[in-house]
């Protein structure tokens, strides 16, 4: 390209990302006004999204990169475990359960 267009990559970057990311956020506002909270829609789209983000935390927990990778399984199963238990007892908070495994890792991860 010449020096007199420098600026069409940027546009096209910046017009795709949008049409990317806002366009179906807006159309997601716009059609979810309309749903009941209690329909099948929803609760199966919940049950996705958990489902997809158990998932991560699985591979996470089971095939892990970077430093977790040195770490024993058994010590990553029994954080998980932790924090779980932690939710449940503690009201299912989540930040709870998140803040549990993380201590419990560290501290496992420290001892060794």
């Amino acid at each position: 390209m010449n020096g007199d267009i420098w600026w069409w990559t940027y546009l096209v970057i910046i017009v795709a990302g949008w049409l990317a990311t806002d366009l179906w956020r807006w159309l997601g506002v716009l059609v979810g006004n309309r749903l009941d909270e209690d329909s099948e829609a929803l609760h199966w789209v919940r049950a996705v999204a958990t489902a997809l983000v158990m998932a991560v935390t699985a591979k996470l927990v089971v095939f892990p990169t970077g430093a977790l990778a040195g770490s024993p399984l058994w010590l990553r199963l029994g954080a998980l475990g932790l924090g779980f238990g932690a939710f449940l007892v503690f009201g299912q908070r989540v930040i709870v359960c998140v803040v549990v495994s993380i201590a419990a890792l560290s501290a496992g991860l420290l001892l060794l």
